[in-house]
């Protein structure tokens, strides 16, 4: 079982996302910075350009797959149900209503 409790969770998720973000962007301008060395003639920086889609690609995955996670620990977290926030303080207050009602139509 593991021992974290939502928030930490989210607050991991949170950093893990703004790790990704980084690594997404340094290597977006790796890529860039390849391209334009490549459009100058310099092709020894083919294999760095691919390189750079290939770290873009995992990081993009996995920003996608933390945005997700965050997303649903949030949802989670405000007890958001198939779109829809459970109000509990409702619910009560209508079984009560409820059983009022039913208490005054069976005579108990």
């Amino acid at each position: 079982m593991d021992s974290t409790f939502p928030q930490e969770e989210g607050l991991l998720s949170a950093l893990s996302l703004e790790a990704t973000e980084e690594l997404f962007h340094g290597a977006v301008a790796d890529l860039t910075a390849a391209l334009k060395e490549i459009r100058q003639g310099d092709v020894s920086e083919a294999k760095a350009a691919r390189q750079a889609v290939r770290e873009l690609r995992a990081a993009l995955s996995t920003a996608m797959e933390e945005r997700n996670r965050v997303e649903k620990l949030r949802r989670d977290a405000a007890g958001v149900v198939r779109d829809h926030a459970l109000d509990f303080d409702a619910a009560r207050t209508e079984i009560g209503r409820r059983l009022a009602c039913l208490r005054d139509a069976g005579g108990c």
